[in-house]
């Protein structure tokens, strides 16, 4: 099947709840207060893109392909990552919602989560080596099995780790959040 190719195009208030967005590929686009709730983005591909101030949520991501994609004020709650395509998979997120979303056993080294919000996540098998949640709450976030070497959790809050079952060398945290670490001892500090 020969896929179309588009270049260089910014989509601005499109509603692809109505009109679904074509299977193609698409390369240094930019999407700005776009629609993709609950339609079907399966198999396209997205490379050097931008999305501002779109709702993704609950959208179907069966082999979508984001390589070296950006999201800004996005909405982006309830999706499956982790049904992506795997090849050069690489995004980075700035003030988005992504709360009830599933990274499970993705490589995200290096990813960037900026002033984010993301309740009960699921981590589970993830490579977060050298990845940074900078101002972002991690309430409910599920880590099991995930690696978090040299993770920058510095000024994240809410999150609940257990060292015993994460691979944790080097990861960073401040004094307050290294007291989050103990929470499955329920232990009472006092300070």
């Amino acid at each position: 099947m020969d896929r179309s190719y588009v270049e260089d195009q910014v989509f601005e208030k499109q509603d692809f709840r109505q009109k679904p967005l074509p299977k193609a590929e698409y390369d240094n686009c930019h999407f700005v207060h776009c629609q993709f709730d609950n339609t079907d983005m399966s198999e396209i591909h997205f490379a050097d893109c931008r999305f501002d101030h779109c709702n993704l949520s609950n959208a179907k991501l069966l082999q979508t392909a984001f390589k070296n994609i950006k999201f800004k004020d996005c909405k982006l709650v309830g999706l499956l990552f982790d049904t992506c395509s795997e090849f050069l998979f690489e995004v980075d997120f700035e003030h988005c919602t992504l709360n009830f979303s599933s990274f499970s056993n993705r490589k995200m080294k290096k990813t960037s989560w900026r002033n984010c919000t993301l309740q009960e996540v699921d981590f589970t098998g993830t490579d977060l080596t050298a990845a940074i949640f900078l101002q972002t709450t991690l309430s409910g976030a599920r880590f099991e099995n995930t690696v978090l070497e040299k993770t920058d959790f510095r000024t994240a809050t809410l999150f609940s780790i257990n060292p015993e079952i994460n691979k944790m060398k080097k990861a960073r945290f401040s004094a307050g959040g290294a007291l989050l670490l103990l929470d499955k001892y329920e232990l009472e500090i006092e300070g």
